[in-house]
């Protein structure tokens, strides 16, 4: 049975707080001690705010840009506003690179963490030395998603936990085998944590139990394993980017007009 619940008592994180003295505060506090397998899920936020990636900025845009590694595409709305899809540094495909203008000191923008997987990875170490018990955290953000409306919270960083539950090579309830069945346990969980955690509730942390079979050591693969780009990517440009960009290569290749 899985059972997700938030955890209370988490202040205002600002640069330089101890996230591990702050979460494992509000563990004690709580009436349900951990246990080995328990999963945090963590709001990437509180990290970025902990590991003060605040940047000032009088406009949020040329953040966006700085963050900025490849445009996927770019439209503008009837009101003027435009929206940048972009992969960002960290190979992460969003809206605005992932930089952030809410919940922060007028006149900045708060951006992702350096190495989410990294950042992970040290707060799972802590908290086990902490807590006395075997667990994993997953850092999270909401992200919107390709060809369908609204957002989900996704995994950018993992320490300790698989983020894929690979069942290729096993079979189905018929017996016919699985070749591509790969769900991505990481994004499911932290899209399960948003539902209790909420996005104005000031609750960024929550906790997931009943897959501990997912939490592992601390050098498992991270979150960075999750994003397809590169070559592998088959949707490297949106509609329009794509036919102007076909447009031009085709001009490009034509014989010179007599």
């Amino acid at each position: 049975m899985l059972q997700i619940w938030a955890l209370a008592g988490i202040p205002e994180i600002g640069a330089g707080t101890d996230l591990v003295e702050v979460i494992a505060t509000a563990v004690a506090a709580s009436d349900r001690p951990l246990r080995d397998g328990d999963i945090f899920v963590v709001t990437s936020k509180i990290v970025s705010k902990a590991e003060d990636r605040f940047v000032v900025a009088d406009d949020r845009e040329d953040a966006i840009t700085s963050e900025t590694v490849r445009v996927v595409a770019t439209r503008t709305s009837p009101t003027g506003h435009t929206t940048r899809i972009v992969e960002n540094r960290l190979g992460i495909v969003s809206a605005a690179a992932g930089v952030d203008a809410s919940n922060t000191p007028e006149g900045t923008v708060l951006l992702l963490p350096v190495d989410p997987d990294a950042s992970a990875r040290e707060l799972a170490a802590g908290l086990r030395d902490r807590l006395g018990a075997r667990v994993g955290v997953l850092l999270s953000d909401t992200l919107g998603r390709a060809w369908r409306d609204g957002q989900t919270d996704h995994a950018i960083g993992a320490g300790g936990v698989r983020v894929f539950d690979d069942l290729r090579g096993s079979t189905d309830a018929q017996g016919r085998a699985l070749a591509v069945t790969l769900p991505c346990v990481a994004d499911e969980l932290c899209a399960a944590a948003d539902l209790v955690k909420g996005k104005a509730a000031g609750l960024p942390v929550a906790v997931v139990r009943g897959r501990p079979d997912l939490v592992g050591d601390l050098g498992l693969p991270g979150a960075r394993t999750i994003p397809r780009t590169g070559e592998r990517d088959m949707f490297r440009l949106g509609y329009d980017e794509a036919y102007a960009e076909g447009y031009a290569a085709g001009r490009a290749a034509a014989p010179p007009s007599r």
